[in-house]
């Protein structure tokens, strides 16, 4: 027996009203302003489900998606959330979440893990040679940094802006804008406008961080961005198209994808030639 479906606007002889999606919002009081929509992900490595978040250090961090009790987790390995972004211990609760490096049965663990942190370990690398064995994934081979040739740019280049420097994830060219669309997708505009101000690529003195051991006085290439204007400069902290630069109240889809530089830490990113010449 098949139910009599129910004429349109209407519903068991009373009007229905239409849904309507309601827009995802970002509160003015956040300390971030990306949407946790779409803000998943899978390993590369074991193919299992990752959380994509924002270290208090401006710093991306997969998280396991679930919750474990803070008791089966070792103290270095605890993080939280407050306002969208993860730090690095606990908050005093019964429960907590953890890196999925720890977690990776293809990363060597980080910590001394107890019995519940190996049993996910089992359990997911049984689920990885499960999905390779179906041809479902193709675990990515550990990446060996190549030389880049003089006339091409870095694949991460160093940018300098705002009195500090970052390391990008991709190239310049293909820096793509993270604020969300009217139609809720993200912009598909790059950051590198094609007219107005733009950076200099320079050989500028390899300097280390606070606290670390001095090194040598080398040069290395750097896309300098200082000699612009602050709002140059923050729109592309902050990863936007010029569009949606004047649009602050914009929500952003996807995390920007700087990392500070740190010269000992990237030493393979380290570049002495100027691209182009």
């Amino acid at each position: 027996m098949c139910p009599t479906p129910a004429p349109d606007g209407r519903h068991c002889g009373s009007p229905r009203a239409p849904h309507r999606p309601r827009p995802l919002r970002v509160a003015t009081t956040s300390p971030s302003r990306l949407l946790r929509a779409g803000q998943t992900g899978r390993c590369r490595r074991c193919g299992y489900r990752i959380d994509l978040y924002q270290r208090h250090d401006q710093r991306p961090i997969a998280l396991h998606p679930a919750e474990l009790a803070t008791a089966d987790v070792p103290e270095s390995c605890r993080w939280h959330l407050s306002g969208g972004i993860a730090y690095p211990h606990g908050d005093n609760s019964a429960w907590c979440r953890i890196p999925h490096a720890v977690l990776c049965p293809h990363r060597t663990p980080t910590c001394q893990a107890g019995p519940r942190i190996e049993a996910i370990r089992c359990q997911l690398a049984v689920r990885t040679r499960r999905l390779i064995d179906t041809g479902v994934l193709t675990p990515a081979p550990p990446a060996t940094p190549q030389p880049v040739p003089p006339t091409e740019g870095p694949d991460r280049p160093v940018v300098q802006l705002l009195l500090c420097r970052y390391l990008a994830q991709q190239r310049l060219e293909d820096l793509r804008c993270v604020a969300q669309t009217r139609h809720r997708h993200r912009c598909p505009n790059p950051v590198l406008a094609s007219v107005g101000p733009a950076g200099m690529w320079k050989l500028l003195p390899t300097t280390a961080q606070h606290g670390q051991l001095a090194l040598s006085d080398a040069l290395m290439a750097i896309y300098d961005l200082s000699h612009l204007s602050y709002g140059e400069q923050l729109r592309w902290r902050t990863q936007r198209c010029p569009a949606h630069a004047a649009v602050p109240g914009a929500a952003d889809l996807a995390l920007a994808c700087w990392e500070p530089f740190d010269p000992l830490l990237h030493a393979a990113h380290i570049h002495t030639h100027l691209p182009h010449s």
